[in-house]
């Protein structure tokens, strides 16, 4: 039992994080978010919910300025002030953003955003777990190794739900008459509105795939329906 211990230390550690990283997240967004009242994107929302058969999509501003859109575990819908202003400026049309409102409902409906925090909180305890038992075979580079055998486990995971979430919002825009014009178009710019240059990094290591592997992607899924 006694060497049984330090794995379930590190279970009750990961679950502790879960519940943790729920309250942490929710208490964020309830301070800094309030609802999106924009008439133009208001029109587009409520298309997609007529194709849903649902009375609304409610979707929050989260007051941030990185430019980013992301979906709650209790399945709020969230664009951040960055990326709002954007759409204001002109920079991103009202199509572009209904899309990244269809990829943020995409991770909800799909079950990402509550597995994810699952997910975040397993891959910690894991983590400590693999550092324990790899420290004593690895002194000093154990805790390292573990860390990067997580890391790639994560990023291959959110990259997997990224695809499925584009595949999700797609068929949504195409139902609503939107089509996936301005979700491909919203990729193509993607890198500068966000400032990103994923290219430094290894695409294993990204969190989210590159642009033109989604386009690809989208284009394969229309290909595939219109078979």
């Amino acid at each position: 039992m006694i060497k049984f211990t330090p794995i379930l230390l590190a279970v009750l550690y990961g679950f502790v994080m879960y519940r943790f990283s729920v309250w942490r997240t929710s208490r964020e967004l309830d301070a800094n978010s309030t609802e999106l009242a924009d008439p133009i994107l208001k029109v587009l929302t409520d298309r997609m919910a007529q194709a849903l058969d649902i009375e609304r999509i409610k979707v929050h501003i989260y007051e941030i300025e990185p430019v980013n859109g992301l979906a709650a575990p209790d399945g709020r819908i969230f664009i951040t002030r960055g990326f709002f202003n954007k759409y204001r400026k002109g920079e991103v049309t009202s199509e572009e953003m209904a899309s990244v409102i269809a990829h943020e409902l995409g991770h909800v409906a799909l079950g990402h955003s509550k597995r994810r925090m699952i997910d975040f909180s397993g891959q910690n305890a894991m983590r400590t777990a693999l550092a324990m038992v790899l420290g004593r075979f690895l002194p000093g580079i154990g805790p390292w190794f573990a860390g990067l055998l997580m890391r790639l486990v994560a990023a291959r995971l959110s990259r997997n739900d990224e695809f499925e979430a584009d595949a999700y919002a797609s068929a949504l825009l195409v139902k609503a008459g939107i089509g996936t014009e301005p979700q491909k178009s919203l990729f193509t710019k993607l890198e500068k509105l966000t400032g990103a240059h994923g290219a430094a990094s290894p695409a294993w290591m990204l969190s989210h795939p590159k642009s033109p592997q989604r386009i690809a992607a989208i284009e394969a899924n229309e290909t595939k329906w219109q078979a």
